[in-house]
């Protein structure tokens, strides 16, 4: 899980920060990016992709990434924005955010999947990168948490949509719900399932 930041290492950096972002695919709530630098001394090895994680190991980890980082940092984005730019522009620029969140600041970026972000930092875009990579692994699970405390929250304020179990994803319940309260003002207007039900 070291290697590219060993790569990034061997190339002269020292503050490589592994990014990634939660929450592309719901129909309701934020984007949540998450830039992470590790020490070289990280002492947590049980750091996998936040999705083969069950919420309660993601909760243990993310303290103690929190904990061990050299610096975490974190981007959101709203789904008025989301609309507005859709929702591939709206994690970039979450993550464009959550670096620029970062302090100390870095000097390489890794990040998860084919795109590069608009930063004139060396960068490396790494496929799949959550599971190659610890930075990216330690900032899927800082992102998909903080998405889900944050949907969480959204659920105490519209009880009606369930939010706290699918966290806006597009499950049946969630898309019974749409279908009987119409929607809410964090639902993805743009977003077919949503789109469809707007009064």
């Amino acid at each position: 899980m070291w290697r590219f930041e060993e790569k990034a290492r061997d190339k002269g950096f020292s503050k490589i920060a592994g990014l990634d972002e939660a929450g592309r695919g719901p129909l309701a709530g934020p984007v949540v990016s998450a830039a992470v630098i590790l020490p070289d001394s990280f002492p947590v090895s049980d750091i996998s992709d936040s999705k083969k994680l069950t919420p309660k190991k993601r909760e243990q980890l993310y303290e103690e990434i929190y904990r061990h980082s050299t610096a975490v940092g974190i981007g959101i984005i709203d789904p008025v924005e989301i609309d507005r730019i859709n929702i591939l522009q709206a994690s970039l620029l979450s993550m464009r955010l959550s670096v620029n969140n970062l302090n100390p600041k870095p000097d390489c970026l890794l990040i998860d999947g084919i795109f590069c972000i608009e930063s004139s930092l060396p960068q490396e875009p790494i496929k799949k990168g959550d599971a190659l990579s610890i930075s990216i692994a330690a900032a899927s699970i800082i992102a998909k948490v903080t998405r889900d405390r944050l949907m969480e929250r959204y659920s105490q304020e519209y009880p009606q949509f369930g939010f706290a179990k699918h966290k806006g994803y597009p499950t049946k319940t969630h898309k019974e719900a749409i279908q009987k309260f119409g929607c809410c003002p964090i639902h993805r207007r743009s977003f077919r399932g949503v789109k469809e039900h707007l009064g």
